[in-house]
């Protein structure tokens, strides 16, 4: 069809690469999800591949030869994709019309761009604010160019949704000149899980995304916390780059390379695994946890104040925000006061929903567990056609 969109949501991590396709043929309906492959183990030799076509798992942790980088996985996944006969949306690479890039840094960027050499050259000059993600992404960007020379490729930045931030919210207490010269100041991140989060629980609560104001938590092993005003950032947790504000699996919460790679619960506990940490009842766990829930609640308690109590929701998002019922169990007790509480059947049982409310019928305020998709929310807004611009070669600065 002359209309039809192929999309590939593509999210490039230190050890992994996930691409999502989907396909729009009508820019007023949401795309549907062809297919989703994933390589992991590119720094833990043998790689691994997990493949599902629309809801149904073809294949899951099988071993793939000759990948060890993320050039090399994203090629060996767009094989896959293109070998496989009965994704007949894909007869060949020709039939990909857009690669969506996640990005998490993209300096002062308020929209996506069109990846074209003056962006690609902007984002090379931020590699060094994150270094965890934005390599990887460029690098695929420069793999994608090459194997896809059809496609159009369009960067989306997790920094992006948080350009609403106040001045006296996101500016350091440095010189002026030293912080505009180098782009020093707070930029925040998890953008477009934030962006999901907001839209589709707005549409939960039946609420346009202008009038919901929210407490998010996005919890993974990068985690992070934002306050939502009237669908806008009003204030996040993480700052000049991914590693300020909460800890993680590998990050302080604070801080240099150590502190990106060699701190967070690993450090304390030895493994990156929060399910365990969780579960466990050795000191080094348990005082990890209790690390966790306090720097949490600092930002919850901060956060709340900020939006002078008027909060539709505080929100679990991220991979243990949606399976961790111990976890949200010990932040929404200490927030009792706040007017959270939880209906722990609920808590403990959750359904397959995009949005479920795990609070206490009654209480003042709701809790809502949220399963973010960052791949979607790429993938959703480029099939619309918005937010996207191209880098003039003398713009503003990113």
């Amino acid at each position: 069809m002359a209309n039809q969109m192929i999309i590939l949501a593509i999210n490039a991590g230190s050890s992994s690469v996930k691409v999502s396709v989907y396909k729009s043929e009508d820019a007023s309906k949401p795309p549907v999800q062809l297919a989703e492959a994933q390589i992991s183990g590119l720094t833990a030799p043998p790689a691994t591949l997990d493949y599902k076509r629309a809801s149904k798992t073809i294949c899951k942790g099988q071993e793939v030869e000759g990948v060890d980088s993320q050039e090399s996985a994203f090629e060996a996944i767009l094989d896959h994709l293109t070998g496989d006969h009965d994704l007949q949306d894909i007869s060949d690479r020709d039939s990909i019309t857009h690669a969506c890039h996640r990005v998490v840094h993209g300096g002062d960027a308020p929209t996506a761009h069109v990846i074209d050499p003056a962006t690609y050259h902007r984002l090379e000059e931020l590699m060094d604010l994150a270094p965890l993600h934005n390599a990887g992404a460029l690098s695929i960007v420069k793999e994608c160019q090459k194997a896809l020379p059809k496609a159009t490729n369009v960067a989306y930045y997790d920094s992006s949704f948080h350009q609403t931030m106040a001045a006296a919210t996101r500016t350091y207490l440095i010189d002026p000149k030293i912080a505009q010269r180098n782009g020093l100041r707070k930029y925040g991140f998890h953008g477009i899980s934030y962006a999901f989060i907001t839209r589709t629980v707005a549409e939960y609560l039946k609420k346009d995304p202008e009038d919901t104001t929210i407490i998010a938590l996005h919890l993974g092993s990068g985690a992070s916390a934002c306050a939502i005003k009237n669908g806008k950032s009003l204030d996040t947790s993480m700052g000049l780059t991914p590693l300020e504000g909460l800890p993680g699996a590998t990050r302080s919460g604070s801080a240099e390379d150590i502190l990106n790679k060699k701190s967070g619960w690993k450090a304390l506990t030895g493994t990156t695994d929060f399910g365990h940490i969780s579960s466990s009842d050795t000191p080094e766990c348990q005082l990890a946890f209790a690390i966790f829930v306090d720097r949490i609640l600092g930002f919850v308690g901060s956060y709340y104040v900020k939006l002078e109590g008027h909060v539709d929701a505080l929100v679990f998002a991220g991979g243990i925000g949606e399976k961790g019922a111990s976890l949200r169990t010990a932040i929404v007790a200490k927030c009792r006061c706040l007017g959270f509480e939880l209906d722990e059947k609920k808590n403990g049982a959750l359904a397959a929903d995009v949005v479920q409310d795990i609070g206490r019928e009654g209480a003042r305020h709701r809790t809502l567990v949220c399963r973010t998709d960052e791949q979607f929310e790429m993938a959703r807004s480029c099939a619309r056609g918005k937010q996207m611009a191209r880098v003039r070669d003398r713009g503003p600065k990113l």
